[in-house]
């Protein structure tokens, strides 16, 4: 009898240490994240705290390592040039901490492993742009019915043959229209973004409406554009375009580079 109290106190003991010990890293995280948050707002100009995670566990083992296995930062409704407003992502993997502590100063200079850098532009914002207010975004068809891929690994369709749906009254057409739209990066600095219509679409999936011969070149010219001005976070050059949901996401990564906070908003 004494041994099985013996038994079950010392795993009450044991439990209660590992309780506390998660609840600690728990603790630990949750301050380090909201340091952060608080750090990116001011050294990005941002009117509102990001949402950040510091993914890993467990946490303090990484901060007394000074390495971060990965960090993700969300700014949703942020002023954007041209556009009105945008979300912003950032996510950083392999994170060095040596020159800027675990709760990473503002001026510190950060070298990371990989880098993932998005913008993500709603379908109410693109529509307002073109003129198109009922304006709905899809990704290629081929890509929604099919499981095994043809998305990056962030979920983001292909460039090519995405589906636009709305009603382009510039182009004297009051119905709803569906049209294949292909998406692609220009300018010198390769921040602007085009997007070309290059034909309608019918069928299932799709408004299924037909467009007069006479009214097919306006339709589909009021379905282009471009959208100048869209710099990524950290100043990272695009290397993907595409829909995700009834988003366009702009997305670029790259590998071993050094990052300053301040450059999470690019102007």
């Amino acid at each position: 009898m004494q041994v099985r109290k013996l038994l079950i106190t010392l795993g009450a003991t044991i439990t209660a240490v590992v309780v506390g010990a998660v609840g600690a890293d728990f603790g630990a995280t949750i301050y380090a994240e909201y340091r952060l948050a608080r750090t990116v707002r001011s050294a990005a100009g941002l009117s509102f705290d990001p949402s950040v995670a510091i993914l890993g566990f467990p946490f303090i083992r990484q901060a007394m390592h000074h390495h971060y296995d990965e960090i993700e930062i969300k700014a949703n409704g942020v002023d954007r040039p041209v556009i009105g407003k945008a979300a912003l992502e950032a996510t950083l993997h392999n994170i060095d901490l040596t020159e800027a502590s675990w709760l990473i100063r503002p001026d510190a200079w950060l070298p990371v492993g990989k880098l993932e850098s998005r913008i993500i532009i709603d379908s109410g914002h693109l529509g307002r742009f073109v003129g198109i207010k009922d304006l709905m975004v899809e990704a290629p068809s081929r890509e929604t019915n099919d499981a095994t891929g043809g998305t990056t690994e962030s979920g983001i369709s292909g460039s090519k043959g995405l589906v636009f749906t709305g009603t382009p009254k510039k182009a004297g057409f009051d119905k709803p229209v569906s049209v294949a739209v292909d998406l692609s990066i220009a300018g010198e600095d390769q921040t602007t973004l085009v997007f070309t219509a290059t034909d309608v679409q019918t069928g299932p999936g799709t408004a299924d409406q037909s467009v007069p011969d006479d009214k097919k070149q306006a339709v589909l010219a009021a379905f282009s554009g471009s959208l100048p001005g869209q710099k990524l976070p950290f100043g990272v050059r695009p290397t993907t375009e595409g829909a995700r949901g009834s988003d366009i996401i702009i997305e670029g990564i790259t590998e071993g580079v050094t990052i300053r906070l301040d450059e999470f908003k690019q102007s």
